[in-house]
């Protein structure tokens, strides 16, 4: 892996993330993902009153399945610094949803450089998906 990130794909973090709406965490982040098509489809997380709110990762999966998409081919996220800003155990599950073996989820810093990159197993292993839930695997049981 090298630590250099498409310039367009960190422009469009960088202006998602500074979009986002977090008054009580002061966490923006920003999420870019790519379709199979290869359309992008970018979310901010966005905080309510009441604690709740809504993922980055989240967001912009949302937008890409509003738009009739299924399947994740790169998942990108942005945080407001030089740590690493991974999904949430519930925005993995997420990606999981949308996600092949081929899928690549990569972070960046702050300022877009890469620091890490996952394929869905390492980001979440032996996970459970949609396959789990066919009619073959409820009689393997």
């Amino acid at each position: 892996m090298n630590n250099s990130s498409d310039p367009a794909i960190v422009t469009a973090l960088l202006a998602v993330r500074d979009r986002a709406y977090a008054p009580y965490s002061q966490h923006p982040v920003g999420a870019l993902v790519v379709s199979e098509s290869g359309t992008r489809y970018v979310g901010a997380n966005v905080e309510v009153a009441h604690y709740k709110g809504i993922c980055a990762e989240a967001s912009a999966i949302a937008a890409m399945a509003s738009a009739g998409e299924r399947q994740l081919h790169e998942v990108w996220v942005i945080g407001p610094g030089l740590h690493l800003c991974t999904p949430c155990g519930d925005c993995r599950q997420r990606i999981r949803e949308f996600a092949t073996a081929e899928t690549r989820i990569r972070v960046v810093d702050g300022e877009g450089r890469l620091l890490k990159e996952y394929d869905m197993q390492a980001l979440l292993p032996d996970a459970f998906g949609p396959e789990n839930l066919s009619p073959q695997a409820l009689h393997d049981e």
